[in-house]
């Protein structure tokens, strides 16, 4: 067991214990139960796998996982270390039932492969604020591929083509340089956080609809089955889903190709990158459903995040060879220093870091702790858009700074800020989200 989970064990034990007297209910004859809802992409794999995770780390014996082979639905059920029985079901029938589930009461938790929208946060706020660090935790990433069959010879799209393609614009594979023949889309079906994910950052942008002709599916292991048996097709899954078909690079603007490697992902550089939620409203007072967000942040939550196939937040190193796109500085810096997982991002129009953000600042003060690089080692890249009437790199440094000063507020002493503006875009600088990603501040250690 690792220091963190060691740490970790008494504070959910305590969670599952004080919701028992909380409740009123004699230790020995309790029941606990919690229903998650929401993202299949999340409840197919990786919410039973947490919940698991969470009740070993618990002291649960006798821990059971049931699967519905009819609606795919989970029970897991298990003996805590106290002697209750606990019950926890998964519903995985898209992201918006996620928040429909809260509203309603049903649900503890509400899992989902995209942001809450503000309709659904309004429909919560009864509840407390569902925008909240508090409500909205980021347990994981993941990037949307573009898979094709394996013997396609096509490498490589940009987002303004396969918006056209899923749009029924380019209807031939000669119209991308690959061999002539239909184009045959397959597609998330509508209750999926994938397509909207999809649709958000590859179609509403372009202000174009998916296709009539595409095929919808409710699951993303059958979609990536029919495009590996369709030499024509191609379509959209989550990382895990990739094989057996094969996943396409992808350039957004100025950007070079991207495949959804783990690295590209964690920093959010891939244009397709997305984030991973589970929602629990501020009021939630069930012990199992606080037990659960705090194991799935955790170091050992964020490892079965990456044994599940996604890509977890614990920070790593990343080794870049400087090329010579990259300005004068920047190339100095990736021959001398280590690139870390993690992007800081701010709120859209405030230089207010945004939730996830603040949950990485806590990983990233552990890390730098445990690896004695506390005290001027760090190097703080502001990066920016082109859309900032020429104060892209003032803009940039501010970001850096507002880092900075939180980093420091936590004891950590910043070497250096390098403000490099917009010359290393990871994304188009033609949409608001486009720019959104190109306004961040990487990690570096020396």
């Amino acid at each position: 067991m690792s220091k963190r989970s060691s740490l970790l064990f008494p504070r959910i034990r305590t969670f599952l214990f004080a919701g028992l007297v909380g409740f009123g209910i004699p230790a020995q004859a309790a029941s606990l139960q919690l229903q998650i809802n929401g993202s299949n992409t999340i409840g197919a794999k990786l919410a039973p796998q947490l919940v698991e995770g969470m009740l070993r780390e618990a002291g649960a014996s006798d821990i059971q996982a049931h699967l519905n082979p009819d609606t795919r639905e989970h029970l897991i059920t298990a003996i805590s270390s106290e002697g209750d029985s606990i019950e926890v079901s998964l519903h995985a029938h898209g992201s918006g039932t996620a928040f429909k589930g809260l509203a309603a009461g049903t649900a503890q938790i509400g899992a989902a492969s995209r942001p809450i929208h503000d309709d659904e946060a309004l429909a919560l706020a009864t509840a407390g604020d569902m925008l909240s660090a508090e409500a909205e935790q980021v347990i994981g990433l993941d990037g949307l591929a573009v898979i094709a069959h394996p013997d396609n010879p096509l490498t490589a799209l940009d987002l303004e083509q396969l918006a056209e393609v899923f749009a029924g614009r380019i209807t031939d594979w000669r119209e991308l340089g690959g061999q002539p023949g239909p184009i045959k889309l397959y597609a998330r079906d509508s209750n999926s956080g994938t397509w909207e994910t999809f649709r958000d950052l590859v179609l509403t942008p372009r202000q174009l609809e998916l296709a009539a002709d595409a095929k919808r599916f409710a699951s993303t292991s059958a979609l990536s089955r029919s495009v590996a048996g369709d030499i024509h097709g191609i379509g959209f899954v989550g990382l895990s889903g990739i094989a057996p078909s094969k996943a396409i690079a992808l350039s957004s603007g100025n950007s070079r190709p991207m495949l959804p490697t783990a690295e590209l992902v964690t920093t959010e550089d891939y244009p397709l990158s997305r984030r991973l939620f589970m929602y629990i409203r501020p009021d939630e007072t069930n012990p199992l459903a606080r037990a659960l967000i705090e194991f799935a942040r955790s170091h050992a939550g964020q490892e079965i995040v990456d044994q599940v196939g996604f890509v977890g937040q614990n920070i790593r190193t990343i080794k870049l060879e400087p090329h010579a796109d990259m300005p004068r500085t920047y190339q100095q810096l990736a021959a001398e220093a280590l690139r870390l997982s993690v992007n800081f991002r701010t709120k859209e129009h405030t230089a207010q870091l945004d939730n996830k953000a603040w949950q990485d600042i806590d990983r990233l003060v552990e890390y730098l702790n445990a690896h004695d690089k506390m005290d001027n080692h760090v190097v703080l890249v502001g990066l920016g858009d082109t859309r900032q009437g020429g104060a892209e790199e003032l803009l940039a440094r501010l970001r850096s700074a507002t880092v900075k000063r939180v980093l420091n507020e936590r004891g950590v002493t910043v070497r250096e800020i390098l403000a490099i503006g917009n010359e290393l875009p990871v994304a188009t600088n033609s949409n608001g989200s486009g720019r959104v990603r190109n306004r961040r501040v990487e990690m570096w250690v020396y």
